[in-house]
């Protein structure tokens, strides 16, 4: 995650920040599911029911991280699908990726 970050912030090239970007959210993305493992004696399980008396909060994994790295998934790839779009015009229209040369054109 901390390479991500220092390559949003510090980089220059455009390009270099969208893969930083896209580092920083697979550290998220690794955070977010080990926060849903739990050890135990026992092995989570998916929610299959035998029998009605299982105390379900303890032979069930959490499925709420999996569902919000998935989404979260979904949304940084199409952030970074439209950051690159983005790029693609800004390069055939100024010539440039740089941050730096491109605040210059800002007037």
């Amino acid at each position: 995650m901390t390479l991500g970050i220092y390559t949003v912030l510090a980089k220059e090239n455009l390009i270099k920040k969208i893969i930083g970007l896209t580092i920083f959210t697979n550290g998220i993305h690794l955070f977010l599911i080990a926060l849903g493992y739990f050890q135990t004696t026992q092995t989570k399980i998916a929610p299959i029911l035998t029998t009605l008396n299982t105390p379900i909060a303890e032979t069930f994994a959490n499925p709420l991280p999996q569902a919000l790295v998935l989404t979260s998934i979904v949304i940084d790839l199409s952030i970074t699908a439209l950051a690159a779009a983005l790029i693609i015009q800004i390069h055939k229209k100024f010539k440039t990726v740089s941050a730096k040369k491109l605040n210059r054109l800002k007037g």
